[in-house]
C-alpha cells in the first residue's frame, strides 16, 4: 500500500532502500534522540529493513521531489506496541532525516499516517511517546493534535543500560473530529 501527501509518498520499505537508510540513520543526532543507536553500516541499516521496518503499516517517507526514503513513519497496533494496547488502539512512531528537520515534511507524514489509522484501519486512539529533551518530536506531535497523558520514568530503549524519561501522548478518533468540524466551522463564519 502506498499513500500519498502533497509533498511525500509513504510507501513499503525495500531492501534496496538500505543505503537511503544508512545516509540519514547513521547520523548521531537521528537515532539517538529517539532511543536507539545510529546505524553503523549500510548491512546493519538493510537488516533493520528485513527485521523492523517490514510490519504491515510501517512505511518509508519518500520525499516525492526525488523518489528517495528520508525518513520513516508506522503504527504499531494493538499488541505489537510499546503500551500495551487493544487492538482498537496504536502507537506511532516516526523519524526523518537531520537534513530535512523543520520543514513540516514528518507532521505531514503522521497526519496522513493518523489519517488512515482513524479513516481505514478503524482505529479509536493513537498514542505516541517522545523522551525527555526530545522537543522536536514533542512539536509534530502538538502540530499533529496529540495531548499529553502521562510520564513513565526510567525506561529502557534500544541504546544498552539508557533509561529515559518518557512523555506519552494521545489523539482519539472522537477528538479528531471534533478538531475539524471546528476548523470548518471556523472557515465558513
Amino acid at each position: 500500500m502506498e499513500l500519498e501527501t502533497e509533498r511525500l509518498t509513504l510507501r513499503p520499505w525495500k531492501e534496496s532502500d538500505a543505503e537511503d537508510l544508512f545516509q540519514y540513520a547513521s547520523s548521531p543526532d537521528v537515532g539517538p534522540a529517539a532511543g536507539w543507536n545510529a546505524h553503523a553500516s549500510v548491512e546493519e541499516s538493510r537488516d533493520v529493513i528485513k527485521n523492523y521496518f517490514s510490519g504491515p503499516e510501517t512505511y518509508a517517507v519518500v520525499l516525492k521531489e526525488t523518489g528517495r526514503p528520508i525518513g520513516s513513519v508506522g503504527l504499531m497496533i494493538g499488541k505489537d506496541s510499546h503500551l500495551n494496547l487493544p487492538d482498537t488502539e496504536a502507537e506511532i512512531g516516526y523519524w526523518i532525516g537531520a537534513p530535512f528537520w523543520g520543514r513540516g515534511l514528518i507532521p505531514e507524514a503522521v497526519k496522513e499516517l493518523t489519517r488512515r489509522g482513524f479513516e481505514d484501519l478503524n482505529l479509536q486512539r493513537i498514542w505516541a511517546g517522545y523522551f525527555d529533551g526530545n522537543v522536536r518530536s514533542k512539536r509534530v506531535l502538538e502540530k499533529c493534535g496529540f495531548r499529553y497523558r502521562y510520564t513513565k520514568n526510567n525506561v529502557s530503549c534500544f541504546i544498552e543500560g539508557d533509561l529515559r524519561t518518557e512523555h506519552i501522548v494521545c489523539v482519539s478518533k472522537d477528538e479528531r473530529l471534533i478538531a475539524r468540524q471546528a476548523r470548518e466551522l471556523t472557515n465558513h463564519v
